[in-house]
């Protein structure tokens, strides 16, 4: 009976929400927004997260950088710091947040900031000395007051926005009705065959308009893991004994992925974002030093080793990946990158 009340109250709370947001979003698309000088492509996500959108982010920088000064500007979630803040060398994961230090530490002469206010974060790039030419936009589909110059909207393969609802029955920030502001949607962490029947259907299914169009992606991972002084390939993993740290929103490819590899590995499962304690971290310790093998070690994600274990010993190590077309350059690909590359030529020459 419990269990029946709570499901009820969690639906029409849903409907509250459904009802009260929408308005206020209408508000904000009649009223003022801020449309920044430089391309500013914006990606996000309707769900609250696990769509594969750091490695997105890392693609478009990786397509644009060579070309353009690139900037990101996030929200440097559960950072500590408020306000606008911009990477340094100085600069700590608390500082920032986790995603934004991964990035800052992956890439020269990419900017890097955070703030909370998307528009002051906007404004405060323009007036750097040397401002950034492309503003990559993290996490902003629903921050009505920034347009977007170019929206692309993640979705993972495994939950695809139509099939979510609102919170706080399902993942979704607000009504799938919001896909519609997208030029791209991306459909992410797609199994490796996915044939085109099935992408036709799935786009069939997100009821892609005219001036949309829908891609396919996987989640593809390093052929190592890296450690403080070494890296080991993927394929001598099967000699080791690990334990396996995430704090991450969603584990399953990753878990996947080790197991097809027929990789043992004791899973200590954390949420997203997680701050590791001290009593954590023993934790983690304690059921290392408990394994036999001579060959161990501990495996976490890219982001969890920035936010928790980049000053640790010889024994931790991470499994970088990256965002990968079904099948790699090939003709989906090119077609991205061509709608990617116009926009920004045509804005940054505009401005």
């Amino acid at each position: 009976m419990i269990g029946e009340i709570g499901g009820d109250l969690e639906i029409q709370a849903a409907k509250l929400i459904k009802e009260k947001i929408a308005p206020i979003r209408d508000i904000y698309g009649t009223g003022r927004t801020n449309r920044v000088q430089n391309a500013n492509p914006l990606y996000s996500e309707l769900s609250v997260g696990g769509t594969g959108k750091s490695p997105m982010i890392e693609y478009l920088i990786r397509l644009l950088k060579n070309d353009y000064q690139v900037a990101v500007l996030s929200r440097g979630y559960k950072r500590k710091s408020k306000g606008f803040q911009i990477a340094t060398n100085k600069t700590t994961v608390e500082d920032i947040g986790d995603e934004p230090m991964q990035f800052y530490k992956k890439f020269n002469d990419l900017i890097v900031a955070v703030d909370a206010k998307r528009v002051n974060g906007i404004q405060q790039l323009k007036n750097l000395k040397n401002p950034p030419e492309v503003i990559l936009l993290d996490d902003a589909f629903q921050h009505r007051k920034v347009q977007g110059g170019f929206n692309i909207l993640l979705t993972p393969h495994y939950n695809l926005y139509v099939n979510d609802s609102m919170l706080p029955t399902g993942d979704l920030r607000e009504n799938i009705e919001g896909a519609k502001r997208a030029q791209i949607i991306m459909v992410t962490k797609c199994p490796d065959k996915l044939d085109e029947t099935e992408q036709f259907n799935i786009t069939k299914k997100l009821n892609i308009e005219l001036t949309q169009t829908a891609y396919f992606t996987k989640i593809g991972y390093d052929s190592f893991i890296y450690g403080k002084e070494n890296k080991i390939k993927i394929e001598d993993l099967k000699e080791y004994e690990i334990i396996l740290v995430t704090g991450i929103a969603k584990t399953e490819p990753l878990t996947s992925f080790l197991s097809d590899k027929n990789i043992n590995f004791k899973h200590l499962k954390y949420k997203d974002h997680y701050n590791f304690t001290n009593k954590d971290l023993d934790k983690i310790q304690q059921s290392f030093s408990q394994l036999k093998a001579e060959k161990r070690l501990i495996l976490t994600t890219e982001k969890d080793y920035v936010r928790t274990f980049d000053k640790n010993n010889g024994n931790v190590y991470y499994l970088p990946i990256e965002t990968q077309f079904l099948t790699p350059n090939s003709v989906e690909e090119d077609s991205f990158k061509i709608k990617i590359k116009k926009y920004v030529e045509q804005s940054t020459r505009n401005s």
